[in-house]
């Protein structure tokens, strides 16, 4: 059972679920198709029986107690009960409290929270009589950092309330039902990203394949893993998957995180940042071809008398001399930093001409992302203070306007 199939992430799942021969209830809204994005539930349902399974479309807006009701009520007699839900319906707005409408925050609520409890609340008897029933939402972690709520705070809400149903419905069906949630690492390229990031967003995003291989491997396990919040990525490689190119929409691209993940820096580079700025912190030791490295960087660096200094020109210091070979090939990006502040100015790290480089002025050639923040949160984010994707997220965010998705 799966609402809001007829695109994107949720048609990915069910085509995945198709191969296998499922049968599958697309319970979604659009019957017509939509002047801007693509697919019906009648599309969606011939895509899913050409790749094998059988579908049921039926007419869903799950703000709307009743037709979920009625879809549930159809599937069983047509299917003979209920084996798995997938709560993938969920509205967007990435605005601030001021700027969002009520109506707004009524459709994130009611589609998102009450949608999920109520879509769950219709098929449980049904999923209690399956002999390995599963309750899927597309939520995630909830990370109670202030910086995911300051922005986007009813969406913040509406999609931990999707979460919230996920560690009491565990709970409560433990031993009957599996409950858990899955969230991908990067963003996922979708008709709604398309419309939310703008052109050229696509490269910085990965396919709904990885979602779907990701939800096929959860759904396959015993209703005794239960109450998990899901990574895909982290799901995929203890599956034993290496290669994450292939869902990737730009091989090498530079990749955006999504949301709610603080995305952890874990490198030579950044261990070397904290080495040689501290600012109070432990100090940490390095290994003789990691000091060494940074040395020479440090003195090649100090030969240009132009060059700026103090915390911004010791972290770019320090970056130049972590670059490597292997670093490049994982990365392949060329970044431009426009500084406010201290030791601001424009900046560059280039991951992608060989040999890479790192330093003050305008990058050796066209920059695939520029950055601007003030040189305070730039020192921060290398010292593991304030983390990667927060310090690149504005104070009002540029993705504007409401989604479903």
């Amino acid at each position: 059972f799966l609402p809001c199939a007829s695109r994107g992430i949720g048609k990915a799942i069910a085509l995945k679920a198709a191969k296998d021969g499922a049968n599958i209830v697309i319970a979604a809204k659009t019957a017509e198709p939509h002047p801007t994005l693509p697919g019906t539930i009648y599309t969606a349902a011939e895509e899913i029986e050409a790749a094998g399974g059988k579908a049921l479309p039926c007419i869903v807006n799950v703000r709307e107690e009743q037709q979920i009701i009625n879809a549930v009520e159809k599937a069983v007699k047509t299917f003979g009960g209920i084996d798995i839900l997938v709560n993938n319906a969920s509205a967007i707005s990435l605005t601030g409290t001021l700027e969002t409408a009520t109506k707004k925050v009524n459709l994130m609520m009611d589609v998102n929270v009450r949608g999920t409890y109520l879509t769950s609340k219709a098929c449980l008897p049904h999923l209690r009589k399956s002999k390995n029933p599963h309750i899927l939402n597309l939520s995630p972690p909830m990370n109670l950092n202030p910086m995911w709520f300051k922005n986007h705070c009813a969406y913040t809400i509406s999609k931990y309330g999707m979460s919230m149903c996920v560690l009491g419905m565990a709970e409560e069906f433990r031993g009957e039902v599996a409950v858990n949630a899955l969230w991908p690492k990067t963003a996922i390229h979708t008709a709604a990203m398309d419309m939310l990031g703008g052109a050229g967003i696509e490269k910085q995003c990965r396919k709904t394949d990885i979602l779907a291989d990701a939800a096929y491997c959860i759904l396959s396990k015993p209703k005794t893993f239960t109450g998990n919040f899901i990574i895909d990525e982290v799901l995929l490689r203890e599956e034993g998957v290496k290669d994450f190119d292939v869902y990737a929409i730009a091989p090498g691209h530079p990749l955006m995180p999504d949301f709610f993940l603080d995305v952890e820096i874990d490198t030579t580079t950044m261990k070397k940042v904290i080495f040689l700025i501290g600012d109070g912190q432990e100090e940490k030791k390095l290994s003789r071809s990691q000091q060494e490295g940074a040395d020479a960087a440090k003195a090649k660096t100090e030969s240009a008398a132009a060059t700026p200094s103090g915390p911004v020109a010791e972290t770019f210091r320090v970056i130049q001399g972590a670059v490597t070979e292997e670093y490049m090939r994982s990365t392949r990006g060329v970044f431009q930093f426009e500084l406010s502040g201290n030791g601001g100015g424009t900046w560059y790290i280039d991951l992608k001409t060989e040999g890479g480089s790192a330093g003050f002025g305008k990058p050796p050639v066209t920059a695939d992302v520029v950055m601007s923040m003030s040189s305070a949160d730039f020192v921060k984010m290398f010292t593991d203070k304030l983390k990667l994707f927060m310090a690149f997220m504005p104070e009002n965010s540029s993705i504007k306007g409401d989604m479903m998705h």
